[in-house]
Parts: structure tokens; C-alpha cells; sequence
């Protein structure tokens, strides 16, 4: 059974690789720079949410939400939740779409 530490050392190699292996980590180029990008995310919405509220919070993302389906279009948006909703912890939705056989039409996703 590999130790903490191997453990660590692997996810490490694989995030130089590119690989985001810590949610909300997205761009950083080391196991630990995912971590802190990943901690200050989280911390920065808490924020966020302090500062607005819990009402104001959810009317915030109710918003953006609508205003990403104005550009994208009714299909297009639909399109998109489809594909998400096809996400795993350890797959994105395109990669189980792909694997799976399912058609996600991204022509779909335009931006006016």
C-alpha cells in the first residue's frame, strides 16, 4: 500500500503534467499550487458570500446563470447542463460522453 507521502509525490507528477488532480485547483502547475489555488478560491466565495449575504449570494449565481443562457442560446445552454451532468469526480462530461457514445453537440455552445 503506497504512503501518504508516495501518494503525494504521484498527484504531484501528475499535476506537472497538467493534470488538475485537486478540485478547484484548475491551473496550477504543482500539487501544491493547486492547494492553495484551490484554498483561496474557496475562501474568496465565502467571501463573497459574507459580504452579500446568503439571498444576495444565490440571486448573484441565479443571475450569472441566466445571463450565460442569454448568450448561449436556450439549446446551447441546455447543451452545456447536459454535459456536466455527465461529470464525475474523476471524468469530465466530455470524456464520459466520449467514452459512453454520447452525442454532445457543441455547435450548440455559440457566443452572440
Amino acid at each position: 500500500m503506497a504512503t501518504q507521502q508516495e501518494n503525494r509525490e504521484e498527484l504531484d507528477e501528475r499535476a506537472r503534467l497538467g493534470e488538475t488532480v485537486v478540485p478547484g485547483g484548475t491551473g496550477g502547475k504543482s500539487l501544491e499550487a493547486q492547494e492553495h489555488l484551490a484554498q483561496g478560491r474557496s475562501r474568496g466565495g465565502q467571501t463573497r458570500k459574507q459580504q452579500l449575504g446568503s439571498e444576495g449570494y444565490h440571486e448573484m449565481g441565479t443571475k450569472g446563470g441566466q445571463t450565460r443562457k442569454e448568450q448561449m442560446g436556450r439549446e446551447g445552454y441546455q447543451e452545456m447542463g447536459r454535459k456536466g451532468g455527465l461529470s464525475t469526480m474523476d471524468k469530465s462530461g466530455g470524456e464520459r460522453a466520449a467514452e459512453e457514445g454520447i452525442e454532445i453537440d457543441e455547435s450548440k455552445f455559440r457566443n452572440d
